[in-house]
């Protein structure tokens, strides 16, 4: 189950901080991370993030 303030890695490679659960296990509004200092905070569903 993925959690507020979770690291995932997303299945186009790039990394992510899960800043809200807006539906647990459906939708969740994360900070993905760009390069360098920067991120774009995007609404991702579940099925965006790689399984384990």
């Amino acid at each position: 189950m993925v959690k507020k303030y979770d690291k995932v890695r997303l299945k186009d490679g790039r990394t992510a901080t899960i800043v809200e659960v807006l539906e647990e296990g459906v939708a969740y509004l994360a900070d993905i991370d760009l390069p360098g200092p920067d991120w774009d905070t995007e609404e991702i569903r579940q099925e965006d993030i790689e399984e384990d």
